[in-house]
């Protein structure tokens, strides 16, 4: 290999500061530059441009630019001398000599010469030519304003600008440059501040985007198509549950079934009847539970996973249906059977409220999204808000609920959606006062509401579990079939990477886990001796997931150890169940 001793990269050895240059509008002109160009490095004699030659097994990779793409890689990583290296052992560079010229007199400030060298080069877009040049000229008259060379800012733009005929808002900011300097140091639409029009690498970068690909090689376009290739892999594993951090460049990425929580790795056994619903906090830290005996569980996930028994939560006097987290985790709404709803503080287990209204049995209960009021269902069919203190604030009379009913409230606190009838959901709008519908054939028993409040996942007495999509019109996207449901009500949930599965609990004593977008059946997981009513998927922790029985006890669910290849790295303690499977 020839030796080249530079050890920085051409398009890096600027000059110096804007101050220092001496070759504005006035005294523009072709003029050796004071460091080597651009063209005496990347471009020097090569002993061959390259053809169309291809690489790789399937011969769609063209030699040529996946050479220049891994040299524009080096380039960006430092690594400076490799990449001049490259280009000249493969003899194929990574700009022409015309392109690497044009660059070079961007960063040397030569802009009469760079607007020449720029129709040199052959595009054929005559818009990005415009584009270009408009860039270059704006550039070359800030530079002259903040020189207090208001003459000469002034003749280009009314003799060089102007005359381009394009982006003439802009044109009229510069004019009032002239009025008032100051303005000069925005951008309007750019957004870009003072800094970034000090920096030329940073204004050739900008620039170098209105340039072909096949022209200038895009910034970390080796990056990129590395990342799109991982996404590819992603996106076509159907187990797939680990986070991004997980990947490896060195094979390519497969999850197998042990991805997904299907060995038990607790039982949890405090309640003394049948555990109707648990939910985990939105940190994952927490988990509770609720229960016919009439009292619900905190419990708290430890740092090695084992979950142990925090606060019961005594008060009720009939059993509680369901619970919900305050959107800081600090306090906890537990809702009694067609009795009232308790605001519980999570760290002393203390009750610090309870909300109940005369005549009127509350069937289920939320949080608005800044933790500072509730919302919930009545028992004769409306809706009521309350700020903590117990005041209500809004109310909706008429058909908004049935008497066992879920209920959500979407996370900009505009929407709140309830099972308004046997087979519709209601999604109303409370700013808008609009109401919407999901009209379903079969008796909805309950539903879940995505954590991005664009889906909800809505469970039916036919024994199937649908997805629809609530960002505008309702429309179904899937279904889910395979669990068992005739008497009870069965809920299910959005778990794992990207909420891209779906479990459910089933009449059959299993916990079934299905793949959110083929709809396939990835697992059954048995253990309970009693119907499956609930299921959580921990937000936390991917390998989490807990689920409830009438069999009074509650599963935690991880990953099976034992027949994984490869212990996972995030989660390296490998728990024991400490009870009865």
């Amino acid at each position: 290999m020839g030796g080249i001793e530079e050890s920085e990269p051409p398009l890096k050895r600027a000059k110096g500061p804007v101050a220092e240059s001496k070759n504005l509008a006035e005294d523009s002109s072709v003029k050796e530059s004071s460091v080597c160009s651009l063209g005496d490095v990347m471009a020097r004699p090569l002993t061959s441009q390259g053809d169309e030659e291809t690489i790789g097994s399937k011969g769609v990779i063209k030699k040529s630019e996946f050479i220049k793409i891994i040299t524009r890689a080096l380039y960006s990583l430092g690594y400076d001398k490799s990449g001049a290296l490259l280009e000249e052992e493969s003899g194929i560079p990574m700009h022409s000599s015309v392109v690497n010229q044009f660059m070079q007199q961007v960063m040397d400030g030569y802009w009469d010469e760079s607007i020449i060298t720029l129709h040199m080069i052959g595009l054929s877009d005559e818009t990005a030519v415009k584009s270009a040049s408009f860039l270059i000229l704006e550039q070359k008259f800030l530079e002259l304003l903040r020189r207090d060379k208001v003459s000469a800012a002034l003749n280009s733009l009314r003799s060089e600008i102007v005359p381009l005929q394009i982006n003439m808002s802009r044109v009229h900011e510069l004019a009032s440059c002239i009025i008032s300097p100051s303005k000069s140091l925005t951008r309007g639409d750019s957004g870009q501040d003072t800094e970034d029009e000090k920096s030329r690498s940073k204004f050739l970068a900008k620039l170098q985007k209105l340039l072909p690909a096949s022209v200038v090689i895009p910034e970390k376009r080796l990056e990129h198509l590395v990342e799109k290739a991982l996404d590819v892999q992603r996106d076509s594993c159907l187990f797939h549950n680990t986070s991004d951090s997980d990947f490896s460049l060195y094979s390519d990425h497969q999850c197998g079934r042990n991805r997904i929580p299907s060995q038990t790795l607790q039982i949890l056994e405090a309640h003394s009847d049948e555990v109707w619903f648990l939910q985990f906090s939105h940190d994952g830290k927490y988990l509770a539970s609720s229960s016919k005996d009439q009292s619900a569980i905190i419990w708290e996930v430890k740092e090695d996973g084992q979950v142990s028994l925090k606060h019961r939560l005594s008060g009720h006097r009939k059993p509680v249906f369901t619970v919900s987290w305050s959107p800081n985790d600090h306090q906890l709404l537990t809702c009694g059977q067609e009795e009232a709803i308790r605001r519980w503080d999570v760290n002393s287990g203390e009750c610090l409220h309870v909300y109940e209204k005369t005549g009127v049995g509350l069937i289920s209960c939320g949080w608005f999204l800044d933790g500072g009021g509730i919302f919930a269902g009545m028992t004769d069919k409306s809706i009521c808000l309350w700020d903590l203190d117990g005041r209500e604030l809004e109310s909706w009379k008429g058909q908004k609920t049935l008497r066992i009913s879920d209920m959500a409230i979407t996370d900009d606190g505009k929407r709140i959606i309830s099972i308004c009838r046997e087979a519709a959901i209601l999604l109303l709008d409370r700013e808008a006062n609009i109401e919407r519908w999901i009209e379903e054939e079969e008796v909805i028993t309950s539903f879940s509401l995505s954590k991005d409040n664009k889906y909800l996942l809505v469970n039916l007495i036919n024994q199937e579990i649908h997805l629809w999509s609530i960002e505008s019109d309702p429309k179904l996207v899937s279904r889910y079939k395979g669990h068992k449901r005739a008497r009870f009500v069965i809920r299910s949930c959005f778990g794992g990477f990207e909420q891209a599965f779906i479990a459910s609990g089933s009449e059959d004593s299993q916990v079934y886990i299905w793949h959110r977008y083929t709809g396939e059946l990835v697992l059954a997981l048995a253990g309970h001796s009693g119907s499956v009513n609930c299921v959580s998927w921990n937000p936390a922790n991917l390998h989490m997931l807990a689920s409830a029985s009438d069999d009074r006890t509650i599963r935690i669910w991880g990953l099976d150890q034992i027949n994984m290849k490869h212990r996972d790295q995030s989660n390296g303690i490998v728990h024991h169940c400490n009870g009865r499977i």
